[in-house]
């Protein structure tokens, strides 16, 4: 896989809560250098990512109810109406774990579907943050086809935050069993070129990270080398 290619999958990541202007600038100039899909940002920087790419193709993706999931249905809302707002075309909402594990699928159910009509209004994209590391294969499933039946067009692994990040026995468990219309993004913990091509392999078809530099400097070092 050329490094075109590999960057052209990638939500290139900045969601530390230390980031500054200078990063998100400096993250939105890496993007559009190595034609990313998207830069994703903390909510606070929509408005300055959408900006500095709003005549390019990147787009930009931000967090809702990001990293717990655990906000009202009320607040999420909300957050997504003020991102979409302010230029962000794809969102990566987090499951609510709470009313998941209470056995409440409707309201989780109500929850993506509110979001992912704000979003698709504008055109744009919905993420589902399932959190594989804390629910059982189970429960990623039953997770993932509430997601997939209310309205989410992709089904996102990990936050990077609550716990391991993605693996490929959780994509290729997601894609055995979700609709091909329905895409996975893997994320959290994507360090290594060999790494992101087994989870492409494996079915997803959207990588989130921040490690995007060494990535794409490793496709680049391979082609040069066959």
């Amino acid at each position: 896989m050329t490094a075109e290619e590999l960057a052209s999958v990638i939500d290139h990541t900045l969601l530390k809560p230390t980031a500054t202007t200078a990063d998100v600038e400096q993250l939105c100039a890496e993007a559009l250098q190595w034609g990313c899909a998207s830069v994703c940002v903390l909510p606070y920087y929509v408005p300055l990512a959408y900006r500095l790419l709003r005549t390019s193709p990147v787009v930009v993706c931000t967090v809702v109810g990001f990293p717990l999931g655990v906000t009202s249905r009320r607040a999420k809302i909300a957050e997504a109406e003020e991102a979409v707002s302010s230029g962000a075309r794809e969102l990566d909402m987090v499951l609510n774990f709470a009313a998941f594990l209470n056995g409440e699928d409707k309201e989780v159910e109500a929850e993506i579907a509110a979001t992912a009509s704000i979003v698709h209004r504008r055109g744009g994209l919905l993420k589902v943050i399932i959190e594989c590391g804390l629910l059982s294969p189970e429960q990623q499933l039953h997770a993932a086809q509430l997601a997939a039946q209310s309205g989410a067009d992709f089904i996102k692994t990990s936050t990077g935050v609550l716990s391991r990040g993605a693996t490929v026995e959780d994509v290729h468990r997601l894609r055995s069993t979700l609709p091909n219309s329905i895409r996975i993004k893997a994320s959290g913990g994507i360090r290594t070129y060999d790494q992101a091509i087994a989870l492409l392999k494996a079915g997803a078809s959207r990588l989130g990270t921040s490690a995007t530099a060494a990535l794409v400097e490793e496709a680049r070092r391979r082609v040069t080398k066959t």
